[in-house]
């Protein structure tokens, strides 16, 4: 799946409002444009990233039947 059928997904499953799986997009959206750009710049991205990722800490506690 490409970086266009999963936003599509994310559309169409009414999940944009999901951070996870936008954490997942940007990290697909990365990994396509990984040849193009400086190994410099996938880095910071990739560091970008998982701060982001780390930042949505356990927020997820209690609601497991509803988001897994």
């Amino acid at each position: 799946m490409d970086s266009n059928e999963l936003a599509k997904y994310l559309e169409s499953t009414n999940s944009i409002a999901k951070p996870w799986l936008l954490v997942q997009l940007r990290l697909k959206k990365l990994q396509e444009s990984r040849d193009q750009i400086s190994e410099d710049a996938y880095a910071n991205q990739l560091a970008d990233i998982h701060e982001d990722l780390m930042n949505l800490g356990e927020w997820w506690r209690g609601l497991e039947e509803e988001v897994f």
